[in-house]
């Protein structure tokens, strides 16, 4: 088995290599900067953007690699490439080779659908591939992004029409700034949360563009709101009339909505779902194929039905005797 599942997360055996250690590490590999996949290690090796929204978040860190997309590095004997995974500004892929040559692919969370704050996501061929599998359930496909945001924007106009002010919920970090973008290709101003807006400010220092009105405690006539899920507390209740929206991919489930508080919730979702985590899988060549995360017992079933060598990643390997 070339991982380890450990308490701390997931490190390549025989080796100080981490993937997205939840706990102070030697040397880990970030693939992006949301609070569940970042720790003050003593080595971070991630890309720029990362590293820049890990500081935001985190303060100063002990050591830095930057690596971006396209460029490679050697640790020891482990040669490191990095590719873009499609799920957030700056989130990445890493494809190590070890010295016999085996190649393991970490994806992070990942993305195959095209965004306005992600750079797309290549497909990387690899012998073990260790893939990320939050939407890993055969019930999880996402219509297109477009669409969807097509349909928030119509919500938006509905509720500014009757003088109802449109709240959209999502993570500060990544799925905010893509809104902020699709609404203003729709012709729709936001303001934004000031936790959403800081992130913006700093999307906007490494090059990529956002635009948002920092939320002053008012909103302007054509505004729509846009602020994190879980930190609304008292900053909206002078708001009314009110509709809350949840931009999340569980509104595929039934209490989609309720989970964040919300009137409804569109499938807006920067994972990749079932049938691009399945398409990952095959057109990556991989011999193994460790899933990782979520719904990973069920995607590896349904990659085992296809004929490939998969499971999670607590599952034990049993060798059948002929």
């Amino acid at each position: 088995m070339p991982v380890e599942l450990r308490k701390g997360g997931l490190v390549l055996q025989g080796t100080p290599l981490w993937f997205d250690a939840r706990a102070k590490s030697p040397v880990s590999f970030v693939s992006h900067a949301h609070s569940d996949h970042i720790a003050r290690h003593e080595r971070v090796i991630a890309t720029p953007e990362t590293l820049a929204l890990m500081t935001h978040r985190l303060g100063a860190l002990e050591q830095t690699s930057p690596l971006r997309y396209g460029e490679s590095l050697t640790h020891e004997d482990l040669h490191l490439e990095c590719f873009s995974a499609g799920h957030v500004f700056g989130s990445a892929q890493v494809r190590v080779t070890r010295h016999d040559g085996h190649r393991v692919v970490y994806t992070g969370d990942v993305s195959l659908e095209p965004a306005l704050t992600a750079a797309p996501a290549p497909v990387l061929s690899c012998e073990t591939l260790l893939i990320e599998s939050t939407f890993g359930h055969p019930k999880y496909r996402f219509p297109p992004r477009a669409q969807v945001y097509d349909d928030v924007a119509a919500w938006c106009r509905r509720n500014l029409e009757r003088g109802v002010r449109p709240i959209l919920l999502a993570y500060s970090l990544g799925k905010s700034q893509e809104t902020i973008r699709q609404l203003a290709l729709r012709g729709l101003p936001v303001c934004a949360h000031p936790a959403i807006h800081a992130v913006g400010r700093v999307y906007e220092r490494l090059g990529m563009p956002v635009g948002a009105r920092r939320f002053d405690g008012h909103f302007e006539e054509d505004e729509v709101g846009l602020f994190p899920p879980f930190r609304r507390g008292d900053s909206l209740s002078h708001v009314k009339p009110r509709a809350l929206a949840a931009l999340t991919g569980w509104a595929l489930e039934p209490w989609g909505a309720r989970r964040s508080g919300a009137d409804v919730a569109f499938p807006v979702s920067d994972h990749a779902d079932f049938p691009s985590l399945v398409r990952y899988a095959q057109e990556s060549g991989a011999r193994e194929i460790i899933t990782v995360h979520g719904f990973a017992a069920e995607l590896a079933k349904g990659l085992r039905e296809l004929g490939l060598f998969a499971r999670a990643v607590t599952e034990v390997v049993q060798m059948q005797l002929f």
